[in-house]
């Protein structure tokens, strides 16, 4: 067994973990607006955790493609609040979607146990203000921001690329003081990526699990997936479904996903017959 505290909870990560996802925001993607008040928020919460989430991810700034910035004022406005009340009400890890430093130890004070940021750590302050928490990072590779990102995807070797990049960030956290037993890295899957790339990455997961650390795949109702099977946002479970199906026979253990109950369900199934018990 391989096990990670996450504030006041530890999780067995040679078991398959779902994160599910709560977007604060008017914005984002596919659910935008949909859990903008407290309440609503509340009750997705509720529902993700009896469904079986082990992490509720709270997100308060888009980073679809194109997205444009918030102000640190807006996002924790949007994020704090509800950090604090998921944890009054809910025994579960929260997860903060965020790469501002104020959000961060506001919401490691409140109670939350993972920062999963998109930018890896690279806002300025943002490595001292996570090593201050103690909490676990999710390291991300994205190329540039989320308003620019989709425009230069080019790479001599993605994988090559992508890998270095994260070795890169895990060596600047250890160098703030944050110990790499408390890192879980993310290939960025739809960050700043053709689907090319995003296919390479995800047919080549194992070489990311070889350097040692678990694995978070974010790949839930994405671009990616439509240009494959030709479907709307909304029609995109399976597909989701198939893809870190895939991910999870090489190694990773963690998904960040808006349908959490299907993919809790294919996720223990897929562990049961893996240990045959």
């Amino acid at each position: 067994m391989s096990f990670m505290t996450f504030g006041d909870k530890s999780l067995d990560l040679s078991r398959p973990h779902v994160m599910g996802i709560l977007n604060v925001t008017p914005d984002s993607f596919s659910d935008g607006g949909s859990y903008s008040s407290l309440d609503d928020a509340l009750t997705q919460t509720e529902k993700m955790i009896l469904d079986g989430a082990s992490f509720i991810d709270v997100g308060g700034e888009s980073t679809r493609p194109g997205a444009k910035p918030v102000t640190i004022e807006e996002e924790m406005n949007r994020v704090l609040p509800v950090v604090e009340a998921i944890k009054a009400r809910f025994d579960t890890i929260v997860s903060v979607d965020t790469s501002t430093p104020s959000v961060m130890t506001e919401s490691a004070r409140l109670g939350a146990g993972l920062l999963n940021d998109v930018r890896a750590l690279e806002r300025e302050g943002a490595l001292q203000a996570a090593a201050q928490t103690g909490l676990p990072v999710c390291l991300m590779h994205m190329r540039g921001s989320p308003s620019t990102m989709q425009d230069d995807v080019s790479y001599d070797s993605v994988m090559e690329e992508v890998t270095a990049y994260l070795m890169a960030r895990v060596a600047a956290c250890e160098a703030a003081g944050i110990d790499r037993s408390q890192l879980i890295l993310d290939p960025g899957i739809g960050f700043g990526k053709s689907l090319p790339h995003n296919l390479t990455l995800l047919n080549h997961t194992a070489e990311f699990k070889r350097k040692g650390f678990p694995l978070l795949i974010g790949l839930s109702r994405k671009t990616m997936i439509g240009d494959v099977l030709g479907v709307p946002v909304d029609e995109r479970l399976y597909g989701t479904m198939g893809a870190n199906a895939a991910t999870y026979s090489q190694g990773a253990r963690l998904f960040r996903v808006h349908d959490v109950k299907p993919h809790v369900d294919m996720l223990e199934l897929m562990y049961r017959i893996e240990r045959e018990v």
